[in-house]
């Protein structure tokens, strides 16, 4: 494990195992109600942050993360109206972040396009101490956010209009779920990049959902293939110098096909065990 040596792996380590815990735990709740490209789109506006970083002299990190919490208390604002309008509204929010970063980075000194690519697509190598310090922080608060309120965020993307009669604060439950996606995508772009963020709020969870049943089951088993993905994605990365995003997305869409096969016996033989139960029930008169 000579990879362990270098203190920049160490820290490469380190925040792909928070983005394998954070990402999937947050992006159980948007797969839940349907807003899975969500986090895409933050990532576009993020990186109007990463460049106002860059342009102030200041973290792209922290700047990041205060313009993808703004982006993402906008979006839903816009999704909790409902308009048909609504979908342009979000595409020029999004588009606009991704040119207005291009636009800003090159305003600042010494800055270009080429600053972008390891918050684009990820890489081990640029991630610092100050990074992680960030990373982390940022990692508890999601955790504490998606773990300590599971069941009040649950229970408003299962039904919000239910949600709401039981005296839930859906209005703020909806805002802090879009500021936790906002600070997991900054907590991800070192690793993953801003542009692959996304596949790691879905695929591991579209990959627990095949073997599991129930909400907890799943939350739990895609956090164990979100960390599994990360750790292993940037330690190949290392050996075969490759980006860190790719590698670590494909091996969760690999991670995604084998649940599927596994998951199809399984299906057939519930669903034989289901329909035998009921025929035992039948005969001997008993309601299912």
């Amino acid at each position: 494990m000579d990879l362990l040596d270098y203190a920049f792996m160490q820290r490469a380590l380190i925040a792909a195992a928070l983005v394998g815990i954070t990402a999937p735990a947050i992006g159980t709740y948007l797969v839940q109600r349907r807003q899975a490209v969500m986090g895409d789109g933050i990532g576009h506006v993020a990186m109007t942050g990463v460049a106002l970083g860059f342009l102030l002299n200041t973290s792209p990190v922290w700047m990041a993360t205060l313009v993808a919490v703004i982006g993402a208390v906008g979006m839903e604002l816009i999704r909790s109206r409902g308009k048909t309008s609504g979908d342009i509204a979000l595409a020029m929010l999004f588009y606009g972040g991704l040119a207005g970063g291009v636009m800003i980075i090159n305003l600042a000194p010494g800055g270009s396009t080429a600053n972008l690519t390891s918050y684009l697509f990820g890489s081990i190598t640029t991630v610092s101490a100050e990074d992680i310090t960030a990373v982390v922080i940022l990692a508890l608060f999601v955790v504490a956010v998606t773990l300590g309120l599971r069941r009040q965020l649950f229970a408003v993307c299962q039904d919000e209009e239910f949600a709401r009669v039981t005296g839930l604060p859906v209005r703020f439950l909806n805002l802090l779920m879009a500021v936790t996606a906002a600070v997991t995508v900054t907590v991800a772009m070192r690793i993953v990049g801003l542009l692959l963020v996304s596949a790691m709020m879905v695929i591991p969870v579209a990959a627990a959902q095949r073997v599991t049943r129930g909400f907890t089951a799943t939350l739990s088993v895609a956090m164990v293939i979100g960390v599994l993905v990360s750790l292993s994605g940037t330690a190949a990365t290392y050996y075969i110098d490759a980006p860190s995003g790719g590698t670590i997305v494909l091996l969760a869409i690999a991670v995604f096909m084998v649940m599927t096969a596994v998951s199809t016996p399984l299906a057939r033989r519930r669903a034989k065990a289901a329909r035998a139960t009921e025929e035992v029930c039948t005969r001997e008169g008993v309601e299912v």
